[in-house]
């Protein structure tokens, strides 16, 4: 893979020249992007692949939501459905995508959208009768048909932007000097003993790039695993039990060294994979009557399965290091001089 990376490096110039331009364009007004009178905070990154986009999103959801009536968006990945569609009590993952569905769950008192045409979307959402005051845009840092008020980038803390590549040599989706539309950058899924010394030799290398505040943060699993009947049984205690593990996300290690012993079975399958009856009957044979533990965002599209008598699911969120109150002050503000609140 890494030759055939770099047998493709005349490619990857040619990609990272198109969105260099592309971006050029819409820096320059020549493409048109569209702005709203309401806060706009997209989430998003520079490479394909999980950087924790999910648990950012509901992290600006419980610092948001108590406060102002906040609408997430998504263009909902692998989804069956087309155009706009507002969550209701008849979604589900196939119609939403897997993480705005769980939005939809996890969070009754905000609206959930999704819609590939943003500017759509955002429109959409403010025709409704119960308009949103913030929205929040998944995914959304290459769209740039609509302009944002505010853009928080993310990057792993082990596949940091700086030491990467355009596609498809790398990982990139445009060149990295994008960071700079960034107003903040968060380095996500760090260890959660990550020193102060690091912090600052991340901080000195992706200041090369980019200017703007840098802010660390870590993948914080609960202490317990859930399921459909809301009980709740300590990790501790499953830890040593014999159990199979399931996850089709994008980096599915940290879940599984979190989890697994010795003895424990490990699947994976594809990010947003879409399970079929014969991967359920699979997966059922493979447990052998055992606890089927598996991602939050996994658990949305099993809950209604066949494995559902078995199926546990690990909750999860984002943690900040160090200067939570910092950060959460700059999106409190944003928001308040917006809104002329």
């Amino acid at each position: 893979m890494n030759l055939l990376r770099k047998i493709l490096f005349p490619f990857a110039v040619l990609y990272g020249f198109i969105t260099s331009i592309r971006n050029f364009l819409f820096d320059k007004g020549i493409l048109k992007s569209t702005s709203f009178d309401i806060p706009v905070i997209a989430v998003g990154n520079l490479s394909v692949g999980g950087t924790g986009k999910t648990p950012q999103i509901e992290y600006l959801i419980r610092l948001l939501s108590n406060r102002y009536k906040v609408a997430t968006l998504s263009r909902g990945y692998k989804r069956k459905s087309e155009g706009f569609v507002l969550a209701s009590a008849s979604s589900n993952a196939e119609i939403l995508g897997d993480e705005p569905f769980q939005f939809y769950q996890k969070f009754p008192n905000i609206q959930v959208a999704v819609d590939a045409n943003r500017t759509n979307g955002i429109t959409q959402l403010l025709s409704q009768n119960e308009k949103p005051q913030v929205v929040l845009l998944d995914d959304a840092y290459q769209h740039r048909k609509v302009k944002a008020g505010f853009y928080i980038l993310l990057s792993s803390y082990g596949d940091l932007y700086a030491d990467d590549f355009m596609l498809p040599t790398g990982n990139l989706r445009e060149s990295r000097s994008g960071a700079n539309r960034a107003n903040i950058v968060i380095v996500t899924k760090c260890p959660k003993d990550l020193s102060d010394e690091e912090q600052e030799q991340i901080r000195l290398k992706l200041k090369l790039i980019c200017s703007q505040q840098i802010y660390f943060t870590f993948i914080d699993y609960d202490d317990f695993i859930c399921n459909s009947k809301e009980e709740k049984i300590a990790v501790n205690e499953i830890k040593n039990e014999s159990k199979l593990l399931l996850a089709g996300i994008a980096k599915p290690t940290p879940f599984f060294d979190y989890l697994k012993n010795e003895n424990d079975e490990c699947l994976t399958f594809p990010d947003h994979h879409h399970f079929s009856d014969s991967d359920l009957e699979a997966i059922l044979n493979k447990a052998q009557g055992k606890k089927i533990i598996t991602t939050e965002k996994d658990y949305v599209r099993l809950k209604d399965s066949k494995l559902i008598s078995q199926l546990y699911y690990l909750p999860i969120k984002s943690t900040f290091i160090n200067y939570q109150q910092n950060f959460d002050a700059t999106i409190l503000e944003y928001v308040k001089v917006k809104l002329g609140s």
